[in-house]
């Protein structure tokens, strides 16, 4: 008998727990929003800046201009007042953050240019979205 609750009650229980964890966060947090609007701007500045300046391939300089997005949200997110951004903080983050990502992913060759790019996408980001 134990054996026969086990085999037809566990996998009706693991399924009930399944669906239950996995329709539970059914709409993210607004931190995350916050986020991902950081990556996407990052992402698509950097793309364009990339293909200005001619440096690197669509998804190399998106992936910069991400993680560039999401470090100049986090420096945003160490601070007291998240309302007021700081434009000089915004743009320096960024260029440190790109030229680091940039050495991370194997493009040496022009760090500088990748710091540029960096300061580019803090500047976007602090534009777009200062006060929000």
């Amino acid at each position: 008998m134990n054996t026969i609750l086990k085999r037809t009650l566990l996998p009706s229980l693991m399924a009930a727990s399944l669906a239950g964890v996995t329709l539970a966060p059914a709409k993210p947090a607004a931190a995350d929003d916050q986020v991902l609007r950081d990556i996407g701007i990052g992402a698509a500045t950097n793309v364009v800046t990339g293909a200005i300046r001619g440096n690197g391939g669509v998804l190399g300089n998106a992936v910069k201009g991400g993680a560039t997005g999401a470090a100049v949200n986090g420096a945003n997110g160490l601070r007291r007042n998240h309302r007021h951004r700081s434009a000089v903080q915004d743009v320096g983050v960024g260029a440190g953050a790109s030229a680091l990502t940039g050495v991370i992913t194997g493009d040496r060759r022009d760090t500088l240019g990748n710091a540029v790019d960096g300061a580019a996408v803090g500047g976007a980001i602090h534009l777009l979205t200062n006060g929000k």
